[in-house]
């Protein structure tokens, strides 16, 4: 499905249209949704970057091969990009989590103590090994 792209930059309607062999309205029935928000030039002539071709690319998928229409890709876009930014938010809590434990570990350790030591494998408590 991926348009060959050889060069990163910006892309007029005319080109993204001829790569995706799709009509330059398509594009801007896209962009009238808000599935695409292409940037624009001075002179008012859309301008796409290479993540709008993958946004183009993802939308294409949902629309040739899964057969969605633009109202169900519309929100799968609105899905997509909450579980990008609760993924994101997850991510900084984890680091927050990991610098605070860091943080209270160092300061309650006693200073004989040497530096943390990350387990190189799981530990795994069987059965078998739990009777010893």
């Amino acid at each position: 499905m991926a348009a060959k792209r050889k060069t990163k930059g910006a892309y007029m309607i005319s080109a993204v249209a001829e790569m995706y062999e799709i009509h330059p309205q398509t594009l801007r029935l896209y962009e009238r949704e808000g599935l695409l928000k292409p940037s624009r030039t001075e002179g008012n002539t859309r301008l796409y970057t290479d993540e709008d071709l993958e946004r183009l690319e993802f939308i294409l998928n949902l629309a040739r091969d899964l057969g969605v229409n633009i109202a169900g890709i519309a929100i799968i876009l609105q899905m997509r990009e909450r579980m990008e930014e609760m993924n994101r938010q997850m991510q900084s809590f984890v680091e927050y989590v990991r610098t605070e434990m860091l943080s209270r570990f160092q300061q309650n350790a006693p200073s004989s103590a040497g530096a943390i030591v990350p387990l190189r494998r799981p530990m795994v408590v069987t059965k078998s090994t739990a009777k010893k």
